[in-house]
């Protein structure tokens, strides 16, 4: 087996979720509506710093705590911010995969480039389910990316089930959160043309070394330059780079996976000068233990120089 080499699949509209796609933090007032001039503006300096594009709506953007009205104009939002629709691959997740189709729908009205959606999860889901829900999600005609959670979703996107989802004209590609970096060879031996996206902060160097193609990532909201750096030296497999670099951040990136990781990475924003904001009930600002480790995580890598 070859491994794909990544640094010679950078992003390109006809590929559009390849590359540094950012599950993008949403700005919150105090009074905890949303603030769409503030995240329009975070969009576009998301991409000015380096990176390929934006994941609205997804669990880092609270999505199940908004209306449906919210969620509409959150995507329209950063396909307007992104200067190119094809940057915005919104996520679609929904109990129902009727759901899941209309918002779909609405992305590609809207302009995205592609969707990322979760498998079923309102309950554990076989995989006859699975597969209806991944085709279903497809007739609404935009590239789908899976969404690979077995922690949350208690529903595992298996190599083998993966490639029967490619095979069957269902996904384009996985961002793979199970943190179980053998996968990624297994699923190039299985399905080669399906493109593995690193879906945790803190397995990126890792997967990137595996043929990783993207980044669903977290922490860029705080450190884009900086992240966007450590994505393509780890993809090139420069190693001199990416290694210091990724060791001075690490202690950062772990929050992607952690249950508090939505508190973690907007206030590291906030921090950092970044509109990040409270969150929504029933999540909660972080226990004052933790919101210090974050605190003085954030300030070591902006005395290092990240940013």
């Amino acid at each position: 087996m070859t491994v794909p080499s990544p640094a010679a699949t950078p992003w390109s509209s006809d590929r559009p979720w390849r590359g540094v796609m950012v599950a993008t933090a949403l700005p919150l007032r105090d009074d905890l509506s949303i603030d769409y001039d503030a995240y329009a503006e975070h969009v576009h300096w998301l991409i000015a710093n380096g990176c390929d594009g934006v994941v609205p709506n997804g669990s880092l953007g609270e999505y199940q705590t908004l209306t449906d009205d919210e969620r509409a104009r959150v995507v329209r939002t950063a396909v307007a911010a992104a200067g190119d629709g094809a940057r915005v691959m919104p996520g679609v997740a929904a109990y129902g995969s009727a759901v899941s189709r209309r918002w779909a729908e609405q992305a590609a009205e809207a302009g995205a480039g592609s969707v990322l959606l979760l498998p079923p999860n309102a309950y554990r889901a076989d995989e006859r389910a699975v597969r209806g829900h991944y085709a279903e999600v497809a007739k609404a005609g935009l590239p789908v990316i899976a969404y690979n959670n077995p922690i949350d979703t208690k529903v595992d996107l298996t190599p083998a089930l993966l490639a029967r989802l490619h095979g069957e004209g269902s996904v384009v590609a996985v961002k793979e959160f199970s943190g179980d970096v053998r996968r990624a060879y297994e699923i190039a031996e299985l399905a080669p043309d399906l493109d593995v996206l690193a879906g945790a902060d803190d397995v990126l160097v890792e997967l990137a070394l595996a043929g990783a193609v993207g980044w669903v990532a977290g922490y860029p909201n705080a450190f884009p330059a900086a992240c966007a750096t450590l994505y393509r030296a780890a993809v090139a497999r420069d190693l001199d780079t990416a290694l210091p670099l990724y060791a001075s951040l690490h202690s950062l990136l772990r929050w992607d996976s952690r249950t508090e990781f939505v508190q973690a990475i907007k206030l590291s924003m906030d921090i950092v000068g970044r509109p990040g904001g409270p969150t929504r009930p029933p999540r909660l600002p972080l226990p004052a233990e933790s919101g210090a480790g974050v605190r003085a995580a954030t300030e070591k890598a902006v005395a290092a120089g990240h940013r």
